[in-house]
């Protein structure tokens, strides 16, 4: 009975220690600023924009390629 109650203060030891130590790397963490957050989005959204045409139109090409290239 007493090794089980050892284990568990253990873990909850464990667990105790894992938060305070989450909270203190949080402290350290630098967390942009809105509008950094608003310009990095823009440029992911643009370079998705841009890359989806870039398939696009190869993906129409390669299509058009095939379908000569069968009849």
């Amino acid at each position: 009975m007493a090794e089980a109650t050892a284990s568990k203060k253990k873990s909850g030891n464990k667990i105790v220690r894992f938060f305070k130590e989450l909270k203190s790397e949080l402290k350290k963490v630098v967390w942009p600023s809105k509008k950094q957050v608003i310009k990095n989005s823009l440029i992911v959204i643009a370079a998705v924009i841009i890359i989806g045409i870039v398939i696009w139109v190869l993906d129409l090409a390669f299509g058009f390629g095939i379908s000569k290239l069968i009849k």
